[in-house]
């Protein structure tokens, strides 16, 4: 009595609340309802649903299923019974409806559910067999292959599995037969076999590959892990499998093929850029460099853009090439006043005899940052040397040979050098 006091309360709520609020309605065709309130019916079993009361809403959704004559209910109301742990309920109801329809499939599966959940599965079993024969459907293949499974008959499990994978060669199915292979009959070749040949004929699925990458990585085979992972991204393109790429590259210290694939994927110019500098590929690197500037605005980006433009022309005595990494340094050291800059663009002017005096005055700052470095000071020296001021630069050089990095190819061609400069009135500074 309390119960259907409850339920009629409740159905007065829902009418009130259905007129006032705009809640979207299951599709319901007004003008072919085969009862009264049809709809507020089906309102009150959805909320019933959603507030976890399922034996309430089976009961109503029959209740809708015997005024209506609708299958859509009733098989929404065994759903109901299988979510509420009510089995032998729907055993029951499924057997008294399948004596006027024993061919009804739907009503088969609601049945293997419940038998499974309440662990009969020999009966279950016998059922599916049945089911199977009649659908051939890839689900209830699964299904079937579920229950030998639970019940330890894994040869059986694959052998129906097998059956139903080469009617389309479903990758439900096959992935399937993979874990059956790998888990349970420990065929791990097998296994990885089956998915290896299913790829390269169908390509390499979502399901397929993360199977696949399971396995490998399981067996800690990498370069499985990276074929896979390359067949992957043909598919899908994502920065997640990139980076997994660009990961195993990394531990295997392939960097050719690293930078190969960086090339064709565009995934990371930032790290093709560093593998071009690592590689000593400054032909590539300086316009990668000169993109990524452009794109992001990061003023060190162009600097180093100017500086592997240099390093990458054979004849540094190109005016053209001169004037374009002049151009770019002298932009880069009106933002950052950072002494590799400075050092290279004084450099550049001094050797090539562009403007010595004021390539001079930047190296000067980078000393007044950096005192002792060899390098900056030799770039000095070079510059007095320019200008025929061979006592100075001799000081210089003297203190510079002393130094850790005299030894470096370039120092040492200027100690040479300038240990025989003659003075030139000529260049004298005053």
């Amino acid at each position: 009595m309390y119960k259907n006091l409850k339920l009629s309360v409740f159905l007065v709520l829902i009418l009130i609340l259905s007129a006032c609020s705009n809640a979207t309605k299951p599709n319901v065709n007004l003008n072919n309802k085969k009862f009264d309130k049809e709809d507020i019916y089906i309102l009150t079993a959805l909320r019933m649903e959603q507030i976890g009361l399922y034996d309430e809403a089976s009961k109503l959704f029959n209740e809708l299923y015997e005024k209506s004559d609708k299958k859509e209910y009733l098989y929404r109301s065994l759903k109901n019974d299988l979510t509420a742990n009510e089995n032998n309920k729907l055993i029951k109801k499924v057997d008294t409806l399948m004596l006027n329809d024993s061919q009804n499939i739907k009503l088969m599966r609601f049945k293997i559910f419940a038998l499974i959940k309440l662990n009969k599965i020999e009966e279950a079993k016998l059922l599916s067999i049945t089911l199977v024969k009649k659908t051939k459907n890839i689900d209830d293949y699964l299904l079937l292959s579920g229950i030998y499974i639970k019940n330890k008959e894994f040869d059986t499990a694959l052998k129906y599995l097998e059956s139903a994978y080469v009617k389309d060669y479903n990758e439900k199915i096959l992935d399937k037969m993979s874990i059956v292979l790998y888990v349970n009959l420990k065929r791990k070749k097998d296994a990885i076999a089956q998915l290896e040949s299913h790829s390269m004929i169908h390509g390499c699925s979502k399901l397929i590959c993360a199977r696949l990458i399971g396995f490998y990585s399981n067996d800690n085979n990498v370069d499985g892990l990276l074929s896979t992972y390359l067949r992957y991204y043909k598919v899908n393109a994502s920065k997640e499998v990139a980076k997994k790429i660009v990961q195993i590259y990394g531990y295997k210290k392939d960097y050719l093929a690293l930078m190969d694939f960086l090339e064709s994927s565009k995934s990371d110019n930032e790290l093709l850029f560093k593998l071009y500098v690592q590689l000593k590929n400054y032909k590539k690197a300086y316009p990668l460099a000169y993109k990524l500037y452009k794109k992001n605005g990061d003023i060190h980006f162009l600097g180093q853009s100017a500086i592997f433009e240099y390093e990458s022309t054979k004849n540094k005595n190109d005016k053209s090439m001169q004037k374009s990494v002049v151009e770019k340094l002298d932009d880069v050291i009106e933002v950052s006043r950072d002494n590799i800059y400075l050092n290279y663009l004084g450099y550049i002017l001094i050797d090539h005899d562009i403007d010595i005096k004021k390539g001079m005055k930047y190296i000067k700052e980078t000393l007044l940052k950096d005192p002792d470095s060899s390098y900056y000071l030799d770039s000095l020296a070079w510059g007095y040397y320019k200008l025929g001021k061979c006592k100075k630069a001799k000081q210089i050089m003297s203190r510079v040979s002393k130094m850790k990095g005299s030894n470096n190819p370039e120092i040492l061609k200027h100690i040479k050098i300038i240990r025989n400069c003659k003075k030139n009135k000529n260049k004298e500074i005053k």
